[in-house]
């Protein structure tokens, strides 16, 4: 019976699929003279389509020039607008190219589905007017995204507190820090928020509050050893980072040498973001397959989806010593039934020093035999050779480490799991 059942559900899954792609097939041919032009022109040039004139209310224009000069362009199938029904998180490949430094890609993304997107007009206009819909030029000088123009000197907590993940529990020290790498300005390098245009203003209050991600990469950039994507700029509604490679879902059934690697790094990572010499711990709030990529060429693990980040100021929560403060925090392990499942108290992440929130997450989520993704479980980890799985080691620090036995196991589970697999990982080479 279950068999049949199988059976059946089988079937309709490849009729329903057949019956997508013949749909598709004839939109494509009746649409061939839209579907010709639209490889033809090149949208990224055009306005409309970065939604330029949303701004103010927009992510930045500071790669505007290349974008209208033509020196981006979409690659094949992403100039395809029939396409857009299965793209929802609005992210684009194209190319980009600099006369003397030939061309490269890079990945362009809105920072939102398209009803996200119509979401923040109806939020500023409701926040200005009262009504869903309005002119968003002239509504913005009511919201508070305008209130801090003029003389105000800094960005402070009392004005953002909550606003996102990025400033759930802002400090003074993070915020000038924002501002100072705000890189949607001509004048970057002041933590002084009078320094900076009223339209800059409001585009970096704008982001902090509907999708801080690009903040987050300009404030903790590549450059300086953070493991996330480089920013590059912003036209309209149209983010551009570097493209680092595949993502790490597509190593899933890499070989072990590679795989045992990949797990070293995430942990380097963990431990990177949780203690560094700046004092900031920057907590991992959505930690799934598709939030990493890996370069290419070196092998590097990069963070490509850093949207849900909480930022706490560890010499802040010294400083105002709040209730158990100085208290080690351990993470409750969430055995959900869906994917990418995490348990956390974003009020507690911000006031304690020592947190295992990001050890939990990358072992639960991606190594340990509890992490599944998109049908696949058994972790990034799976199926390690035949001596490794008799020592049984690697499977009892995964094990302690996603779900400890042992009160504060997690945080020497994790110590122990970085280093053995740094030592499997040099066996391998």
């Amino acid at each position: 019976m279950l068999r049949l059942v199988s059976l059946k559900l089988g079937r309709l899954y490849r009729y329903v699929k057949l019956a997508v792609l013949g749909s598709l097939a004839a939109a494509l041919v009746l649409n061939t003279h839209s579907l010709l032009a639209s490889l033809q022109r090149n949208e990224l040039s055009e306005r409309r389509f970065l939604q330029l004139n949303k701004c103010p209310a927009c992510w930045g224009t500071s790669w505007c020039r290349k974008f209208l000069n033509g020196q981006l362009r979409l690659e094949s199938w992403g100039r395809l607008r029939l396409l857009d029904f299965f793209n929802v998180k609005n992210v684009y490949f194209a190319r980009y190219g600099e006369p003397r430094e030939g061309s490269r890609r890079v990945v362009l993304k809105r920072l939102g589905s398209a009803q996200e997107l119509a979401d923040i007009d109806t939020k500023i206009c409701r926040r200005a007017t009262g009504r869903g819909r309005c002119d968003l030029l002239q509504a913005l000088p009511a919201t508070e995204f305008a209130s801090l123009n003029g003389d105000v000197r800094l960005l402070t907590p009392g004005a953002v507190e909550g606003w996102s993940d990025l400033v759930h529990c802002p400090s003074q020290r993070l915020l000038d820090r924002l501002v100072r790498r705000y890189a949607e300005t001509k004048d970057s390098g002041s933590f002084l928020l009078r320094n900076l245009k009223d339209s800059e203003r409001m585009q970096l209050l704008i982001t902090l509050a509907f999708n801080p991600e690009p903040l987050v990469l300009q404030s903790f950039p590549s450059d300086e050893g953070w493991p996330f994507a480089k920013y590059l700029g912003a036209c309209g509604r149209m983010v551009a980072v570097n493209y680092v490679g595949e993502e790490l879902w597509s190593y899933f059934n890499a070989p072990w040498e590679k795989r045992v690697d990949l797990a070293w790094q995430l942990m380097e990572i963990a431990e990177q973001l949780t203690n560094n010499d700046f004092e900031f711990a920057l907590y991992l709030l959505d930690v799934s397959f598709d939030n990493f990529a890996v370069g290419p060429r070196d092998g590097k693990v990069i963070i490509v989806d850093a949207e849900n980040v909480l930022v706490a100021d560890k010499r802040l929560i010294r400083q105002n010593k709040p209730e158990n403060w100085d208290v080690w925090y351990e993470s409750k392990f969430d055995d959900c039934d869906k994917e990418a499942c995490l348990s956390f108290s974003k009020e507690i992440l911000c006031a304690r020093v020592t947190v295992d929130h990001n050890y939990y997450a990358v072992c639960q989520n991606l190594l340990s035999r509890h992490a599944t993704w998109r049908g696949t479980s058994g972790g990034l980890l799976h199926d390690p050779p035949a001596g490794i799985a008799k020592e049984g080691r690697l499977e009892a620090l995964l094990d302690e480490c996603a779900n400890p036995k042992r009160r504060y196991g997690r945080f020497q589970a994790a110590r122990e799991l970085r280093e053995y697999l740094a030592q499997l990982s040099s066996n391998a080479r």
